[in-house]
């Protein structure tokens, strides 16, 4: 009897990641594909269950990949269709630096989510440290304190939104999903005291017209 073959996004839907994760895992060679004679990648029953019954080690790499992919994609489609007041009028290099800020956060705050009860302050000092230099950034930029909230309120709602729409929520225990969450405000509502203390120390510094360090 032939085995029944599954289309990417049938696959994934499956086992309940983001086509872009299974993509990397045919890749990487995690899970084996075979290719129609039009070129199109086909998954195997047979691999799809073999993962399914593996090791939680899969399911919280799965699901982290598919956080990440979904949070950035959910960012991407309505800041295409949004006029950011925290971007307008800031140069290409100052926008990038602000991308490449944002990215370290994404990455810090989902290690944060799975990271172990020892290892939670140590992740979240580095997320401090990338906080204030983007408060610096953006201090500097001349933008208001109200905007930058804004900038994190936008991105907390994608990242919220994110979360709760991921297949993997509706299949993990109940207390896993609430520590998630939990996680996820407890990161995001210290980044906004980080910053909200920046603007108030560095718009002092740069009333007085003194740097840090300056006698």
């Amino acid at each position: 009897m032939t085995e029944g073959l599954y289309s990417l996004k049938e696959a994934a839907d499956q086992l309940g990641v983001h086509p872009v994760t299974l993509r990397r895992w045919a890749e990487s060679g995690k899970i084996e594909s075979v290719r129609t004679p039009g070129g199109h990648r086909r998954f195997p029953e047979s691999e799809l269950k073999r993962l399914t019954n593996q090791s939680e080690d899969v399911t919280s790499e799965s699901f982290k990949e598919s956080f990440r992919e979904n949070a950035l994609s959910y960012t991407r489609a309505d800041l295409g269709d949004h006029t950011a007041s925290w971007n307008a009028g800031l140069e290409e290099q100052d926008r990038e630096e602000k991308r490449m800020l944002g990215r370290r956060l994404m990455g810090l705050l989902i290690q944060y989510v799975g990271a172990e009860e020892t290892e939670n302050e140590e992740v979240l000092e580095e997320a401090r440290i990338v906080a204030r230099v983007y408060a610096k950034n953006v201090v500097r930029n001349g933008i208001p304190l109200q905007d930058a909230l804004k900038a994190v309120n936008f991105f907390r709602d994608h990242i919220l939104e994110s979360a709760v729409v991921l297949p993997d929520v509706s299949r993990r225990r109940p207390e896993a999903n609430q520590r998630m969450f939990r996680k996820l405000n407890a990161f995001l509502n210290e980044m906004q005291l980080v910053i909200a203390n920046c603007y108030e120390i560095l718009g002092a510094v740069i009333v007085t017209g003194k740097e840090e360090g300056d006698e």
